[in-house]
């Protein structure tokens, strides 16, 4: 029997800890932070044992502790969180590329966060425009309904399924570059 050293044992016990502690980010509000600047997300559903991964643009309702998605009013992403309603959410970022003396070391900066939950179809309508209009703000900040652009109407919302991901756990980790070092003669 193989023994497990401490990082092991924590994402045994909390599958949302990053096995790399050095790395996780152990603020909310930083997670927060990455929810509401990142732009793709990408939803995990099961399909029954075979997986479905499904890239979307979303907002992180922080108010309500949601991430909101939509997508066609049927297909796929919506009859498999009708079967499934357990969802895990991703959204990341890469930075530079970092070059090493050796294969080995060579690596990136990154930043990203995990979500745990469960997926719902959105049926109040009162929520479902709560949802689109969040992801509209995101988006398209600079724009308005009402002056700018047709506020959303209710053929629109029959077209449509929106989700919201109901957050049971989440996590964080982030690599950033080494700080630089002065080259000398500099």
């Amino acid at each position: 029997m193989v023994a497990l050293d401490r990082a092991q044992l924590l994402v045994a016990e909390n599958p949302t800890y990053p096995r790399r502690s050095d790395r996780a980010l152990e603020d909310d509000g930083a997670i927060e932070a990455l929810l509401h600047r990142l732009p793709v997300g990408f939803v995990a559903l099961s399909d029954g044992d075979q997986p479905y991964l499904n890239s979307n643009l979303f907002w992180f309702d922080a108010a309500s502790r949601r991430i909101y998605f939509h997508t066609a009013g049927v297909g796929r992403t919506r009859r498999l969180v009708e079967q499934n309603p357990r969802v895990c959410f991703s959204t990341a970022e890469m930075g530079r590329l970092l070059p090493a003396d050796t294969a080995l070391e060579f690596s990136t900066e990154y930043a990203s966060v995990v979500v745990f939950g469960r997926a719902r179809v959105v049926e109040d309508e009162t929520e479902q425009r709560h949802g689109l209009q969040g992801l509209l703000d995101k988006y398209f900040p600079d724009l308005h309904p009402g002056v700018d652009y047709r506020p959303i109407i209710e053929e629109e919302l029959r077209r449509t399924s929106v989700y919201a991901v109901e957050i049971e756990a989440w996590s964080g980790k982030q690599k950033p570059a080494p700080p630089r070092q002065a080259r000398a003669g500099s």
